[in-house]
């Protein structure tokens, strides 16, 4: 059986970033899926349910609702890993094309401090499973350490 895309991505290089991972053809549009890497895969720990809970709900409640991307969001989620995330936006596009809708998603992350959406029994299979102090602390440092001032080889996966 041939190895998926992601499979073929050299994960001891792989550092903290914005990728593209991929681009499919659905009818006469294009899906684009980025790789949202948070943290370096097998060189440090990953993150923990709970902080990547946390982050999916406010992230896809903040892409779902922006003005400009919202209707062009097709899919935010965590990675198996937790390395990670995918964003899938329809339509063709670079990785730095997105870097400022990520600064105002993790800036919104990290100065989220009220009621995690859809944290409920009635709205979640698992409301229980949230970090929000963590979700804080870790949108901060992807802010800090990669897409403030993010470096041309934090956006191209490493060959």
């Amino acid at each position: 059986m041939q190895k998926i895309t992601s499979f073929t991505i050299d994960h001891l290089k792989l550092q903290p970033g914005v990728y593209v991972s991929r681009k499919d053809p659905v009818g006469n549009s294009l899906i684009t899926t980025f790789d949202i890497r948070m943290t370096s895969p097998n060189e440090e720990p990953v993150m923990n349910t709970a902080e990547m809970h946390a982050i999916e709900h406010l992230g896809a409640t903040f892409l779902r609702n922006h003005p400009a991307y919202g209707s062009r969001i097709i899919y935010f989620g965590p990675m198996g890993c937790r390395t990670g995330f995918y964003l899938l936006l329809a339509g063709d596009y670079e990785s730095a094309d997105i870097v400022p809708l990520l600064k105002e998603m993790f800036i919104f992350i990290r100065d989220f401090h009220d009621e995690v959406p859809g944290a409920s029994a009635k709205d979640c299979g698992n409301y229980l499973d949230m970090n929000l102090p963590m979700a804080n602390y870790l949108a901060d440092r992807f802010l800090r350490e990669v897409l403030i001032d993010i470096r041309p080889e934090r956006l191209v996966y490493p060959e």
